[in-house]
C-alpha cells in the first residue's frame, strides 16, 4: 500500500498538467513499514527525455541528489512518478522494460487533454509490475 497525502497527490497531477503535452517525472521519499510506503516528499525532476512526448528519464545526477537528500533527511527513495499524456495510468511497454527498482512504487498519472485526472501505482517485483492501492 502507498500512503501519498492529498496534497501531494494534488501536486504529482499539477506537474502532469503542467508538463502536458510532455511526461513529467520525479522520485518518492519517505519511509517503508512493512508492505506500507509513506510518501513525505514528491520531488520532481527534469524529464531527460522532454521532446518525446512520450517517454521520461530521470538523470543520473539529480537521482543521486535526491537519493543523497534522503538520506539526510532519515528518508529512503520509494519509487517514482511520471505522467502518461492522453494516455492511462497503466504501466506502459517501454515503462515495464525500463522498471528495475525492485519493491519501488511507479506512480502514473494520467493527463487527458491538459487535465490531469486518474492516479495509480504499481509496484516493481520479480521484473513485474502489481498494482497496489493509494491511500491518503
Amino acid at each position: 500500500m502507498l500512503k501519498l497525502p492529498a496534497a501531494l497527490a494534488a501536486e504529482l497531477r499539477a506537474q502532469g498538467q503542467r508538463a502536458y503535452p510532455e511526461e513529467c517525472c520525479g522520485v518518492l521519499l519517505g519511509r517503508a513499514r512493512g508492505d506500507t510506503r509513506e510518501v513525505v516528499e514528491a520531488r520532481a525532476c527534469a524529464n531527460a527525455r522532454a521532446g518525446t512526448r512520450d517517454r521520461y528519464a530521470i538523470a543520473p545526477g539529480e537521482l543521486i541528489a535526491a537519493q543523497r537528500a534522503a538520506r539526510e533527511r532519515g528518508l529512503e527513495l520509494l519509487g517514482f512518478y511520471h505522467s502518461h499524456p492522453d494516455h492511462p495510468p497503466e504501466p506502459s511497454a517501454t515503462d515495464r522494460v525500463e522498471a528495475y527498482w525492485e519493491g519501488s512504487s511507479y506512480v502514473i498519472v494520467s493527463v487527458t487533454r491538459g487535465q490531469a485526472d486518474d492516479l495509480r501505482s504499481f509496484v516493481l517485483r520479480g521484473g513485474r509490475f502489481e498494482a497496489e492501492s493509494v491511500t491518503p
